[in-house]
């Protein structure tokens, strides 16, 4: 039986508030309104209490999104709370996220707090919170490194208070899957898992193990991923929304869970963002960089050609991608060759490919890879090279 995972999106809020990925108020509507149509559950717009800017932003996404719920988040603290209602007030699907760090090293040397205190604090704003918005989240920040014991009581207590939605963060990347999806079953058997409590995983990458963690939180119990649109996030970054979502995808056998993006939608998100903020991702980025659905190894490209399923596990177009990359390069085999001459309109023969492929591999070690222009050039002086039999046609370059 397949069951749901709500998407979380928090690319508005963990996201822009990284160095380098800030966004003025109509940059978030802009992405807010693609996330929207990408299919996310949630979208948290940002932290109101921070700057006038950011509430106004949250203020003007809460508003104009209609098919998602919108989150503002805000600290256990009455000013926070206040703050965040404010700017969901034109929402009609608000949703308040209050977190309170749970962790001893938070607790005595950033908030200078005891558990007890810690305790009240959850359950009283949570309470407050509860009293004025249909849907309130309660996040136990830097769980991964808090006590077991504490935590179950701090999740119970917002729970009792009327929390829907229990998040347990790996705030700092810390956790391992197996020491994270042992927290999440060792919570969930102390609260009772039931319908009307949610569990949500929110992973930093750390130690690059953000979307395993999230996978780890799911097989444990979770139906809530935070994530964000290319990975970006505080330091490392957040677990990348579209590897969450294509992960569940491909092996949904495995996880027996389904998500509500509309993959088709994931590489246009991808790229609106990029556009946004001006920090391109990584060629080698999961699903959604360059090099992600290009080949230039000529087994790999053999074995593409003769079915896309030998070194693809999800064809590029279902993520939006408009097409594989067969790259020639160095370690390209005279099959790539052959299909891309084709693809520009060349047909040759046996001897014509392997002079083309000869100086295409001299071109390829010397520039790292072949360009159309470079395959036109070779192409070209190959086939001039080549005697052809009187009344032939000067070039046998089809029509494009």
């Amino acid at each position: 039986m397949t069951s749901r995972v709500h998407i979380f999106d928090t690319t508005l809020r963990d996201g822009e508030q990284s160095p380098g990925f800030s966004m003025n108020r109509d940059e978030k509507l802009l992405l807010a309104r693609q996330l929207e149509q990408l299919g996310v559950d949630v979208i948290e717009a940002g932290f109101p209490i921070s700057s006038p800017g950011d509430l106004e932003g949250v203020r003007a996404v809460a508003a104009e999104v209609k098919s998602c719920r919108v989150a503002a988040l805000a600290r256990a603290r009455q000013e926070d709370v206040d703050a965040a209602l404010r700017a969901l007030e034109a929402s009609p699907k608000p949703r308040l996220h209050v977190f309170l760090a749970t962790s001893d090293l938070h607790l005595q040397h950033k908030l200078r707090m005891s558990r007890t205190e810690a305790l009240e604090q959850i359950g009283r704003m949570v309470r407050f919170g509860v009293e004025r918005c249909e849907e309130v989240e309660f996040s136990a920040e830097d769980a991964s490194r808090s006590d077991l014991e504490f935590l179950c009581c701090a999740a119970q207590v917002a729970a009792e208070a009327g929390a829907q939605i229990i998040n347990l963060p790996d705030t700092v990347g810390y956790a391992t899957p197996e020491e994270y999806g042992e927290m999440f079953r060792r919570v969930i058997e102390h609260l009772g898992a039931g319908p009307d409590l949610v569990f949500s995983a929110h992973c930093h990458n750390d130690l690059g193990l953000a979307v395993a963690n999230s996978l780890a939180a799911i097989g444990a119990g979770a139906r809530q991923i935070e994530c964000t649109i290319n990975g970006i996030g505080e330091r490392a970054g957040n677990a990348s929304l579209e590897e969450v979502a294509v992960a569940l995808h491909v092996r949904q056998a495995r996880y027996g869970a389904t998500t509500n993006v509309a993959l088709d939608k994931i590489y246009a998100t991808s790229r609106l963002l990029t556009s946004i903020t001006g920090v391109s991702v990584p060629p080698n980025k999961a699903v959604v960089g360059a090099n992600a659905f290009a080949h230039e190894a000529g087994i790999h490209q053999d074995g593409i050609l003769k079915n896309p399923l030998t070194y693809e596990i999800i064809v590029p177009e279902k993520v939006g991608v408009p097409a594989r990359r067969l790259v020639l390069g160095k370690h390209s085999g005279r099959n790539a060759l052959r299909s891309r001459l084709e693809e520009l309109g060349y047909e040759t023969t046996d001897a014509e490919l392997a002079e083309c492929y000869g100086l295409a591999i001299a071109r390829a070690d010397a520039r790292k890879q072949v360009s159309d222009r470079d395959l036109l050039s070779i192409v070209h002086k190959v086939k001039r090279a080549q005697p052809r039999p009187a009344g032939s046609r000067e070039s046998t370059a089809t029509a494009n």
